[in-house]
Formats: structure tokens, C-alpha cells, sequence
């Protein structure tokens, strides 16, 4: 896996621990870049001491039931994602504008102890993904996702760049799609932690297709 300069083959190439940024509703996938707005002063400090170091910060979201330490800061979810710090702009009114570009996902191992103000974990990194030769031809049903993806678009009037799409090899295609859409933390994790790409591709269909027959009974149900 290549993430701007750097080259992520195996184990030693990526660190035990992460500091780690809990972000509601994000998914940071493989391969693929997520823009974001840094202003909270502990997420500053944070990019500083992933600048200074290896660039790597763990994009993980908060526990999806709620729960809540001690401290009041919340639980976190059992699986995150690298992501390699590949731009970073600053704003002149306290802000960091920066790009992830995810590198492999993680399973959280345990939370260190620690007195920086951002959060640190141990966490066991997901070594299949440093593979990035690419997904093989035909391992996704890709019609069945282009179909759903138009009747998604139809039907919030919504367009596409058609001509990028068919451009899009499998792995781009799916990831993209499922950083793009717009749905809820519990849906974003399931897609995060699909074991292949072929799960996330089906996973994508699926959420989606509940999405649109959702939409089709609250118009239904709107008209009587």
C-alpha cells in the first residue's frame, strides 16, 4: 500500500500504537482520501505529534450504543482505519485543513494511559489490506451496483460523473460510494469492517436498497 510517499508492506512498516481521532459518521477506508477541518485544540496538537513522527492517525469512531468512560469521553468502536497525513494547509484563523489518505484498517486493542490531551491506542492492524494490487475483475457484481446507485440518485435528483464511474476500477468504485453516501454511523462501521470487498460491495447494495424503499413508504404514506 502506497499512501503519498510512503510504502506499507508489512508489520514493522506501521506503528503498535495510534493517536487516535474519534469522528462520528466518518469512514476512512484503504487506498482511499477524506478530507477534514481540524479546529479543536487536542486535534491541532494531535496532527502536530503525527506530523513530527510518522504522519499516521487513527480515524475510529465513538461506540455505537453510546457508552461512555469515566472521563465522559466516549467508548470507542472495535475497528478503525491508518490514515497517512498526505496534505495539510493552515488556515490563519487556527485551523488545519488536512487529507487522509487510508492506508489499513485496525482492531483496537487497548487504550494507553497517556497525557497528551488526544487519545492513544495499541491497536492489531489489518494486514490483508496493505495488499493493494486491486480487487480481481468481476469480484464485485458491479451492475447490480450501478443500478442501485442510478435509482439512489434518481431518486434525491441527485447526478453523477458517468464517464469517471465506468473509469473506476472495482476497488475505487465501492470505496468511493461507500465514503460518499450519506447514511448513519452503524451503516458507515458495517461497510468499515466487511471483510472483502466483494462483502462491502453487497453490503453497499443492501443499505442502499433499504434507503430507497424507506423513501418509497414515507411518499406512500404521505399521499394518504
Amino acid at each position: 500500500m502506497q499512501a503519498g510517499n510512503a510504502h506499507y508492506r508489512r508489520e514493522a512498516d506501521l506503528p503498535h500504537t495510534v493517536a487516535v481521532f474519534p469522528l462520528e459518521g466518518a469512514l476512512l477506508l484503504p487506498g482511499s482520501r477524506l478530507p477534514l477541518n481540524i479546529f479543536e485544540p487536542r486535534y491541532l496538537q494531535m496532527v502536530d505529534h503525527a506530523i513530527g513522527s510518522d504522519r499516521l492517525i487513527g480515524l475510529i469512531q465513538p461506540s455505537l450504543d453510546g457508552a461512555q468512560r469515566n472521563d465522559g469521553q466516549p467508548e470507542l468502536c472495535e475497528v478503525g482505519c491508518f490514515g497517512r497525513i498526505t496534505s495539510l494547509t493552515e488556515t490563519g484563523d487556527g485551523r488545519y485543513l488536512i487529507a487522509l489518505q487510508g492506508v489499513c484498517r485496525f482492531r483496537l486493542a487497548d487504550e494507553l494511559a497517556v497525557k497528551t490531551p488526544f487519545r492513544q491506542c495499541r491497536v492489531t492492524p489489518f494486514l490483508a489490506d496493505l495488499d493493494d494490487s486491486g480487487a480481481v475483475s468481476g469480484s464485485i457484481d458491479r451492475p447490480a451496483l450501478l443500478k442501485v446507485f442510478r435509482a439512489y440518485l434518481q431518486a434525491n435528483d441527485l447526478q453523477a460523473d458517468w464517464e469517471g464511474v465506468n473509469r473506476a476500477d472495482d476497488t475505487m468504485l465501492v470505496n468511493a460510494l461507500s465514503m460518499m453516501a450519506p447514511y448513519g454511523p452503524a451503516e458507515k462501521q458495517a461497510l468499515l469492517e466487511a471483510p472483502d470487498l466483494r462483502t462491502r460491495a453487497e453490503t453497499l447494495i443492501a443499505i442502499t436498497e433499504i434507503a430507497l424503499a424507506r423513501d418509497n413508504d414515507d411518499f406512500g404514506s404521505s399521499l394518504q
